[in-house]
């Protein structure tokens, strides 16, 4: 089910010059709200108090602690709408619409079978938070690869030790193994039973071409363009084994078997 709420921000935390954390509450003029079920891999889709922006912004939900009832969201600078949302101060309001989309799929194997690693590149860091989340409270401690082009990229390493085992990768070796996650030898030589993806479109590729070589299950997280976020407007239409489908709505989750990423030439 959907939602139309309107959040207030709890904190506005900047990690670095691009990145910054949104904390926010159920909580608006007084009214107590409690927040929705959210599965990792869904996204919400925030309104902007910016002149002419007239669409909303789909943003991944980067955490969700149903015991305080917060609502994280990691934000990436790139443009009027963000930096709006970047200069937004606690007790300010957000208008939310969510959850959006269909989430990873979680474990469904025999107890001791199910190994995950969770592959997380850029912004494309902010799922794999939530879901390692899950994966933890579900009794099972996941494996994490983040990469970035430096250290100072690689956002909320301490929020990821406390549910995974943290692994990185950075391009000038500032932290981690030197090179992109695919040179990582966690992804190359770990014994995985799924594999989880979210980042820029070659990563999660060449992660997927990897998982496919070792025949393990892979899901990939996508970042179409999105503007209407339920599947009207057809601007996020993915070509898959189905057809073109709306990322918003059977998204922004796939496995990569229903994609045509390794048929096409």
């Amino acid at each position: 089910m959907k939602y139309n709420h309107k959040l207030r921000v709890a904190t506005n935390t900047k990690l670095n010059d691009s990145y910054f954390l949104l904390t926010l509450v159920p909580e608006h003029n007084e009214v107590r709200l409690s927040l929705p079920e959210i599965k990792p891999g869904q996204f919400v889709q925030v309104l902007t108090d910016v002149q002419g922006a007239f669409l909303r912004r789909p943003i991944s939900v980067c955490d969700v602690d149903y015991e305080r009832q917060e609502l994280f969201l990691l934000v990436q600078k790139v443009g009027k709408g963000t930096r709006a949302l970047a200069s937004l101060q606690p007790s300010d309001s957000l208008d939310l619409l969510y959850p959006l989309g269909q989430g990873f799929t979680l474990n469904d194997l025999p107890d001791g079978e199910y190994r995950p690693l969770l592959v997380g590149g850029g912004v494309g860091t902010a799922p794999m938070l939530y879901l390692a989340r899950c994966i933890r409270e579900s009794g099972i401690v996941p494996d994490v690869l983040l990469g970035a082009r430096s250290a100072d990229l690689i956002v909320m390493q301490d929020r990821f030790s406390r549910f995974a085992n943290l692994h990185c990768t950075t391009e000038d070796g500032s932290l981690g193994v030197k090179g992109f996650v695919t040179s990582h030898p966690t992804l190359r030589e770990g014994d995985f039973s799924h594999i989880y993806v979210c980042g820029p479109k070659a990563m999660m590729m060449a992660v997927a071409s990897l998982a496919r070589q070792r025949n393990i299950p892979c899901e990939v997280s996508l970042e179409n363009t999105m503007a209407c976020g339920i599947g009207a407007c057809l601007c996020c239409v993915e070509n898959t084994k189905e057809g073109n489908l709306c990322v918003c709505t059977e998204g922004p989750v796939f496995n990569t078997d229903r994609l045509q990423w390794f048929e096409q030439k």
